[in-house]
């Protein structure tokens, strides 16, 4: 786990306090219930992301509530990397089974206290089809009677369907870009796009802002 999961292993970082914050903002900005399940999304690949969704995830666990981290990025998801989990069966192997009520088998432990994983698994021929089935909606269904939270790190939203149609299952979705990497126009028409589909965006989080006495995160909720 080393390198990535600041939270845990620098939790007084200006990095860990702005992640807090963020937590706090989606605790307050919503009615438990209401704000369960959250997919982390970006416009384009490599703006963090998995990062913050990691993070994000270690600070819900931290405040001692059960928390699940799903890497739904079928193609290039590297949740089990972060955690160091193997990746041999994964929400990919779960999705195509055919008992989706198997899903314990599916869910990693990991070194963090009340944090779980659910890793990418196989890359599969049909990412978006897999996601799209009956046996996503079902699994989301059951899994938010056992977790407090739940986290889905998805794909970037320009070019691919797959967090789309997640932002229309899940409760809320948070936009990762990153500063002097993401163009207004990309961050533009990711919101376009999740707004189209009348998706519950609860803010956008900038990733690598210059150093402040914020650290290198700032955020703004709608």
């Amino acid at each position: 786990m080393k390198g990535e999961l600041v939270v845990h292993e620098r939790p007084k970082s200006n990095v860990s306090e702005d992640i807090r914050t963020i937590r706090t903002n989606l605790q307050f900005t919503s009615s438990k219930e209401d704000s369960k399940v959250i997919l982390v999304t970006s416009s384009v690949q490599g703006e963090g992301k998995s990062f913050v969704s990691s993070n994000l995830a270690v600070t819900f666990a931290q405040n001692g509530e059960t928390t699940l981290l799903i890497d739904s990025d079928l193609r290039l998801g590297r949740t089990h990397k972060i955690f160091n989990v193997s990746n041999s069966m994964g929400l990919s192997n779960l999705l195509v089974g055919e008992n989706i009520d198997d899903w314990t088998d599916y869910v990693v432990k990991t070194q963090i206290p009340d944090l779980y994983v659910i890793p990418r698994g196989v890359v599969p021929p049909n990412p978006s089809e897999l996601l799209n089935s009956p046996n996503t909606k079902e699994l989301v269904k059951m899994l938010k009677e056992k977790f407090d939270h739940i986290i889905f790190d998805g794909v970037p939203v320009n070019g691919l369907p797959d967090s789309l149609i997640l932002a229309k299952i899940v409760d809320r979705v948070v936009i990762v870009c990153s500063c002097k990497y993401t163009k207004i126009d990309e961050l533009e028409s990711t919101k376009k796009s999740l707004k189209q589909i009348h998706a519950n965006i609860a803010g956008v989080v900038m990733n690598r802002a210059p150093q402040t006495k914020r650290g290198r995160y700032s955020s703004y909720y709608e």
